[in-house]
């Protein structure tokens, strides 16, 4: 028998030991205002569309995306992120669906803010991938190539439209150099002054969107390696962050977020701005697949991803099981 004395004097275990005092000790909550939704609308249907590769997440018709609007203001959600798909016949090589007043995506702006005005923040990706008939960012020089200057002008257009039509924010996610700069121009040029900008400061070219581009309907050929980040690199999403920043952003993101934590919490050391991490299709996927064969406990894989997300540095967090999470926190 060990002697008294010998024991451990510090016992960790002692906070351990209910599920009050447990929870009475975290040192991170979720909350549902922490939450952002992402969505899908998509042109000429009557129906949802359920997406194959996300079970339970669909493609939303402009009725049923106003419901899932209100389903995320009673839950307690922050925001929303609106993702356009138009007919494959509108896109085209400079997007330009992406740009008119009447496409899906501003169409859908105006519906959400006339269902639930300023009770939801309304947010618009902010990029023309969905809209092109070759599937990249950005529109294309006579090698093929994304002409970075070019597609800024582009995205200054569609800054301006997604604000017209009810955008709180804009999340330009196309990595295109000096996008945040051109983009805080052209709102306020415009009378857009209050519209914010949520930059995809550190955005990684990452298997984990596959998912994702069955989502948005997605053309592309080939691969987006010369303007999204190398998985490889850390300091570069640093040099990404002191150009938004300088640029005007008003909230910063990374994207993916599980794969990338170490970003997520270095970004979240060096900044005063709100950070937000993208919980994206891939990791949504796995998550689903998984649980589907019984492989892993799927409420409880959610809710243990979304607390590493914020425990690396998040405030906010986009995922797909905004609403599930949240009905169940509140």
């Amino acid at each position: 028998m060990t002697k008294y004395g010998s024991y451990p004097g510090a016992r960790p275990r002692r906070l351990r030991t209910t599920p009050v005092m447990r929870r009475m000790v975290a040192e991170h909550r979720l909350h549902p205002a922490d939450l952002i939704l992402p969505a899908f609308v998509r042109e000429g249907i009557t129906e949802p569309v359920p997406l194959a590769a996300m079970p339970g997440v669909v493609q939303h018709t402009r009725d049923t995306l106003r419901k899932a609007a209100v389903e995320a203001v009673e839950a307690g959600v922050s925001g929303i992120m609106l993702f356009g798909v138009p007919e494959d016949a509108k896109k085209d090589a400079a997007g330009t669906a992406g740009t008119d007043p009447d496409g899906i995506l501003q169409i859908a702006l105006r519906d959400v803010r006339a269902e639930v005005g300023d009770d939801l923040v309304i947010m618009s990706d902010l990029c023309l991938d969905e809209y092109t008939d070759h599937g990249h960012c950005g529109v294309l020089d006579a090698q093929g190539r994304v002409d970075n200057d070019a597609t800024l002008e582009r995205y200054a257009e569609m800054a301006q439209v997604q604000a017209d039509a009810g955008a709180h924010v804009v999340g330009p996610s196309g990595m295109m150099d000096g996008q945040v700069g051109v983009i805080r121009d052209a709102l306020d040029q415009t009378g857009h002054e209050d519209v914010s900008i949520l930059a995809y400061t550190a955005k990684y070219s990452s298997a984990f969107y596959g998912p994702f581009r069955e989502a948005v309907g997605s053309s592309l050929r080939g691969d987006r390696k010369t303007y999204q980040q190398d998985a490889a690199n850390l300091r570069e999403s640093l040099r990404e962050l002191a150009l938004d920043l300088d640029e005007g952003a008003d909230m910063v993101m990374v994207k993916p977020a599980l794969p990338y934590l170490d970003v997520l919490a270095k970004i979240a050391d060096e900044v005063d701005v709100p950070v937000a991490a993208y919980q994206i299709s891939g990791e949504y996927a796995m998550v689903e697949a998984a649980a589907e064969k019984g492989w892993i406990d799927r409420d409880k894989a959610i809710l243990e991803t979304l607390t590493g997300i914020k425990r690396a540095g998040a405030q906010m967090i986009l995922t797909y099981w905004a609403t599930e999470v949240a009905q169940k926190l509140g």
